[in-house]
């Protein structure tokens, strides 16, 4: 029994090789752990560094963008009028040789030409006179007693025009109301 004992051992001993330290193991492990941590904290810094790197870059461009925009938005406004100004130029030539009928005639040709490029961009004049007044589209500068009954709480008179951009007040129309 004493030889079956003994080779049973032997073969636990075979199977299972004993350790030489036992503390070993742990450490090896916390040691793995450690380096696997290590390489994950790692990688996060990287994609964090670059997300930060992508924004960064994202913010300078969309900013160069802006400036652009604003600089050049009023561009397709300054090509329309320039054909006004040339009509204005010709107008100041033509003053010294025409008669006062055609050159009068031609202002008013450009002063159409004008308003109509300007509409054309979404800019409406206010009608205000024998309009109710109305504080939205009107500024009031002077009350004046009324010509007549129907004309009490209405615009008498406008000293400059109001208007509108896009159905947004841009500028409201001084007027005298009447009382």
């Amino acid at each position: 029994m004493t030889d079956e004992l003994n080779n049973l051992e032997d073969n636990l001993e075979q199977e299972l090789p004993l350790q030489e330290n036992p503390q070993d193991a742990p450490a090896e492990t916390e040691e793995n752990e450690l380096e696997v941590l290590k390489k994950q904290v790692l990688e996060a810094n990287d994609k964090y560094l670059r997300l930060y790197a992508e924004f960064d870059n994202y913010r300078r461009r969309s900013i160069k963008e802006k400036s652009e925009i604003l600089q050049t938005a009023g561009k397709d406004v300054m090509l329309a009028l320039l054909p006004v100004i040339d009509n204005f130029e010709r107008a100041q030539k033509s003053s010294l040789t025409n008669s006062f009928e055609a050159y009068k005639e031609g202002v008013e040709l450009i002063h159409n030409q004008f308003n109509s490029i300007l509409n054309a961009r979404g800019l409406k004049s206010i009608e205000s006179v024998g309009e109710s007044f109305n504080v939205d589209l009107h500024e009031a500068i002077t009350n004046i007693p009324a010509p007549s009954e129907d004309m009490v709480g209405k615009v008498i008179d406008e000293t400059e025009k109001g208007y509108t951009l896009n159905g947004h007040v841009i500028r409201f129309a001084k007027v005298v109301v009447g009382e």
